[in-house]
């Protein structure tokens, strides 16, 4: 991950935060709106990928390394918010009540 980062790295993301935090109402949930925001990430994804590739072909060859490699880092991003979720839990669930 450490490749990807630089000094607006967190502020992108947080700003994906934001919107989706924005797109939560009554009616959609925040179940809804992380669907919606993993398929836009996926969407995303696979345009770079291929975007540094010359044919359709050279993608399908590329597919499983590809894959591979956002699997990976998504896996290793989750486990690594899921940490702080639980080395913070009282203070990121229950801000209000503070």
């Amino acid at each position: 991950m450490s490749e990807q980062m630089d000094d607006a790295f967190y502020d992108r993301a947080d700003e994906h935060i934001h919107l989706s935090n924005d797109q939560i109402s009554g009616d959609i949930g925040r179940g809804k709106v992380s669907a919606s925001m993993m398929y836009a990430t996926a969407r995303f994804n696979a345009w770079v990928s291929a975007s540094g590739l010359k044919t359709a072909e050279n993608m399908a060859d590329s597919k499983e390394e590809i894959v591979s490699y956002f699997v990976e880092q998504y896996q290793k991003m989750l486990e690594e918010n899921i940490d702080d979720y639980i080395s913070h839990f009282e203070e990121y669930m229950f801000f209000d009540e503070q």
